[in-house]
């Protein structure tokens, strides 16, 4: 009777420890498929050895090709855009520190 009792017991342990396994494989499996990247991801490999052939202006942020942005960088070295007075730069460094300080302490400056 006894032994009966043992054999069932252990016929249910291993039946719950065979799902408790099997259940975390499951889990392992679908925790693995989740980590990989979707499959028209381009590796970065691949994204660091590309040759960019286009460009934005760092004027207006329009889209240059690469002739153009290598042209615009020569008008630019070659005439420098005008240097703004002293006072305004100065006025506009005050406004960064305060949009600064507005962000960290809003209250302060009403």
């Amino acid at each position: 009777m006894k032994t009966a009792r043992r054999v069932v017991r252990l016929a249910a342990w291993m039946a719950v420890s065979q799902i408790v396994g099997v259940t975390t494989a499951m889990t392992a499996t679908m925790t693995a498929a989740i980590a990989l990247p979707p499959p028209d991801d381009i590796p970065e490999e691949v994204l660091r050895t590309e040759i960019i052939t286009e460009a934005r202006s760092p004027i207006d942020g329009k889209a240059l090709t690469a002739a153009e942005y290598a042209a615009l960088q020569e008008d630019l070295q070659d005439h420098p855009p005008p240097e703004l007075d002293s006072q305004v730069q100065h006025i506009i460094f005050l406004l960064q520190i305060r949009r600064a300080i507005r962000r960290v302490a809003p209250f302060l400056l009403n």
